[in-house]
C-alpha cells in the first residue's frame, strides 16, 4: 500500500498535486482592486479633508447646503461606496492571512461583508436624504 502511495505520488504532476490546495488566480483580483480603489480614494479623501477643513465651524445650514449640492453629493457616494469596498477588501485579506480554520474564516468575511454593507448603505442613504 506505500509503495503503491509513492508510485501515484511521483508519476502525478506539479500541478495535478496542488490542485484543490488552494486559491487560484482570485487573489489577483483582490490585489488589484486594492490598488484601484486606494488610488481612487486619495483624490477623495484629500477632497473630503479640504472640504470639512472649509466647514469647520460653518453653520448647519450651510453644512446640509454644501451636502446637498450635486458634486458634492456624487462624490461623497463615491468616497462611501470606495472606501467601503476598500476596508471589506483588506479586512478580508488579514482574515485570509491569519485565521487558521476554514469556519472561522468564512464566518468573518460574511461578517465583514455584511457590516461593510450595512454601514455603506446607512451613509448613502444619509447623504441621499440630504441631496434630495
Amino acid at each position: 500500500m506505500a509503495n503503491e502511495y509513492a508510485k501515484n505520488t511521483v508519476l502525478r504532476s506539479p500541478l495535478g498535486r496542488v490542485r484543490g490546495l488552494g486559491s487560484a488566480k482570485g487573489g489577483t483580483h483582490h490585489w488589484w482592486m486594492q490598488r484601484v480603489t486606494s488610488a481612487a480614494l486619495l483624490p477623495l479623501t484629500l477632497w473630503f479633508a479640504l472640504s470639512a477643513a472649509s466647514l469647520a465651524g460653518a453653520p448647519y445650514v450651510e453644512t446640509r447646503a454644501w451636502i446637498a449640492h450635486p458634486v458634492n453629493a456624487v462624490l461623497l457616494l463615491a468616497a462611501i461606496a470606495l472606501a467601503f469596498h476598500h476596508t471589506a477588501a483588506g479586512m478580508q485579506v488579514i482574515v485570509e492571512d491569519y485565521a487558521n480554520q476554514e469556519w472561522v474564516k468564512m464566518g468573518s468575511i460574511l461578517a465583514i461583508k455584511a457590516i461593510c454593507w450595512l454601514l455603506a448603505i446607512a451613509s448613502a442613504l444619509a447623504v441621499l436624504r440630504i441631496a434630495v
